[in-house]
């Protein structure tokens, strides 16, 4: 058996009096998704089974921008996305802009094993989560006074107007996305990512966590690979497949190749940007370019941590 290895992350961006507020109940949220991901490999599970419900425990925890939780768009109303993939065999499923689905992530999943496609978004999302029997929810479940109170600053910051808030979008205070990477017994690897997407959002913007090769990659051959942080900056430097191709073509590991993309490729994007990232043979690695990411992490060799500041 391969070394288990599993890591979470909760989002990327610039410190606030509300992190710091809630700090410890952040860090246990953090600690419980990756002991739950890690559950399921300890017991024999698949990377896709760790990562999957990693995230929902993220998705269920009010305190991160995905699921119940997740930030509202200019209209007061959530919008969310989600995509996972199998490095064994680089299936993918995606899903955007759906509402009252508790747990995009697994409706992604089922996506991706149930349909001939890729990426469903809005209403067909919705339907198809119905017809799976995929469990919904009103949406006052998923607005929390914490996301409500972002909404009514970015309104008052801005004119709540559709031209003003995409300028909000880059200036925003605060960035949330949650994901998870993980390597089963088999060193088979997979990556999953969840999000409300940004405060204030022109409705119907698709961000970067539901894109396959931006928000989540996964390849037996090199990596998985998780993102958060800006999105648009994310999706024109199309950020988790770009580790996976700086490993192959320039030969880098793993950790060469996070903190090159990082602090050597990116090194004048404007924006904010964080990955996770676990290779077949157990090796992890985040990066982060921001003030902050929440991130944690737990191996078969006995490592487990923390974390939300740099080190």
């Amino acid at each position: 058996m391969g070394k288990l290895t599993i890591l979470v992350h909760g989002g990327a961006g610039p410190d606030s009096a509300f992190i710091k507020k809630n700090i410890d109940s952040y860090k246990q949220g953090l600690r419980e998704a990756a002991d739950t991901g890690y559950g399921i490999l300890e017991a024999g599970g698949t990377a896709m089974d760790a990562v999957e419900a990693a995230v929902n425990y993220l998705e269920d925890n009010p305190l991160f921008n995905s699921g119940r939780g997740s930030a509202l768009n200019e209209k007061a109303e959530v919008e969310m996305d989600a995509s996972i993939m199998d490095g064994k065999t680089m299936k993918s499923g995606a899903v955007a802009i759906v509402k009252n689905v508790k747990n995009p992530v697994t409706l992604a999943r089922a996506i991706m094993e149930k349909t001939k496609h890729i990426y469903i978004g809005d209403m067909g999302a919705l339907e198809f989560a119905q017809k799976m029997h995929l469990r919904l929810m009103p949406e006052a479940y998923f607005i929390t006074d914490h996301a409500y109170e972002q909404y009514l600053s970015a309104t008052e910051e801005e004119a709540n107007s559709i031209e003003q808030a995409g300028e909000y979008q880059v200036r925003r205070k605060e960035h949330g996305t949650v994901g998870a990477v993980a390597v089963d017994k088999d060193g088979n690897v997979a990556a999953a990512t969840s999000t409300g997407g940004t405060e204030n959002k022109v409705p119907g913007r698709i961000g970067d966590s539901s894109i396959i090769g931006i928000g989540s990659y996964a390849n037996n051959k090199t990596c998985a690979v998780s993102s958060t942080g800006d999105g648009e900056v994310l999706i024109r430097n199309v950020a988790a497949f770009h580790v996976s191709a700086i490993m192959q073509y320039k030969g880098l590991n793993l950790k060469e190749a996070c903190n090159y993309l990082i602090k050597e490729e990116l090194k004048d994007a404007q924006g904010d940007m964080g990955i996770i990232a676990v290779d077949p043979e157990g090796n992890f690695t985040f990066e982060f370019n921001s003030e902050r990411m929440h991130r944690a992490w737990r191996t078969s060799d006995g490592e487990q941590g923390v974390g939300i500041y740099k080190e």
